[in-house]
């Protein structure tokens, strides 16, 4: 009995261990897929995306240096906006969507400029979240004040 009930726990927890990784793996996805709308992903991109998800999103440092790493070598890939939203939409609360999008304001602007189609990307998310252009447009201005100071 005390083994099956260690089983039960330890794929429950096997299940949860899943999970986590998905979700690494969408928010990597999907600040790859910002940080790259302009053709590039630069070193200041990259060093953003992963003081985010470590800082922000509280992942596991070593998780995050894999995810990114095989993220950025897949990043030709990418899967289709619905794909992530959907993900997100179902697991992330509405504070949790508008970190998301405040930091994909900062990834986007850490390279110092604002292409159109990384504006596009994000007022498109912004949409499929079911986020306000006034709270996307609040995030954004966070994210400038983020990368002034």
């Amino acid at each position: 009995m005390i083994n099956i009930l260690k089983n039960i726990l330890k794929n429950e927890s096997s299940d949860e261990k899943k999970e986590d990784i998905k979700n690494l793996e969408l928010l990597t996805g999907l600040m790859i897929e910002a940080a790259f709308t302009d053709g590039q992903i630069d070193d200041n991109e990259i060093n953003k995306i992963k003081s985010s998800l470590i800082d922000v999103f509280e992942e596991n440092p070593n998780e995050v240096d894999l995810v990114l790493n095989e993220g950025i070598k897949n990043k030709n890939n990418s899967k289709s906006l619905h794909y992530y939203t959907s993900f997100i939409n179902k697991n992330f609360s509405e504070e949790r969507k508008l970190l998301l999008i405040e930091v994909l304001w900062e990834i986007v602007l850490s390279d110092g400029k604002v292409h159109d189609y990384e504006s596009n990307l994000i007022r498109r998310l912004a949409g499929l979240l079911y986020i306000s252009d006034v709270n996307s447009g609040n995030a954004r201005k966070k994210a400038l004040n983020k990368i002034i100071k």
